[in-house]
C-alpha cells in the first residue's frame, strides 16, 4: 500500500461526495476523525454542520429551500461515552441507539436493510478500532 496525502487523493476526484478520514494526531497521542460532505444538487448544497451537544448533525442552511430532507439531514457524528460514532448517513442514530442498549457495533449495523448495510460497512468498518 502506498501512503499518500488526503489532498492528493481528493484533488484527483471531481466529486468526492461524503468522506470519513481516520488517523492519529501529528504527535501520535490521539485518534482523529474527520467527516466531510459536498453536494451536487441545490438540495444537497443547502446544508451545514451544527454541534448539538451529542455530536454533529446537518441542518438546512435555508429551510425555505429544503426539498427532501431524507438524504441530507442526519447526524454524521454522535458521542456515546468514550466512543465516537461517525457514519455517512442516518445509520449513526441506529448505531448510537442500539449501542446505548448494550448491542455491539456489528449487531447495530445488522439491523439495517441489506442493501444499505453493505454501503454502510464500506464507510464504517474502520471505525471499530477507534470507536470500540
Amino acid at each position: 500500500m502506498q501512503i499518500t496525502t488526503l489532498e492528493k487523493e481528493l484533488s484527483g476526484c471531481a466529486y468526492p461526495g461524503r468522506g470519513i478520514v481516520i488517523g492519529r494526531s501529528e504527535d501520535g497521542s490521539k485518534a482523529v476523525t474527520a467527516y466531510f460532505i459536498m453536494g451536487r444538487s441545490a438540495n444537497s448544497r443547502n446544508r451545514v454542520f451544527v454541534e448539538d451537544g451529542e455530536g454533529i448533525r446537518t441542518e438546512a442552511f435555508d429551510p425555505s429551500k429544503l426539498e427532501d430532507p431524507s438524504l441530507i439531514i442526519y447526524a454524521p457524528v454522535r458521542i456515546l461515552g468514550k466512543k465516537t460514532i461517525v457514519t455517512n448517513g442516518d445509520q449513526t442514530d441506529t448505531v448510537y441507539d442500539l449501542m446505548s442498549t448494550g448491542k455491539t457495533f456489528e449487531e447495530s449495523l445488522r439491523t439495517r436493510e441489506l442493501e444499505r448495510y453493505f454501503i454502510v460497512m464500506e464507510s464504517l468498518i474502520a471505525l471499530m478500532s477507534v470507536a470500540c
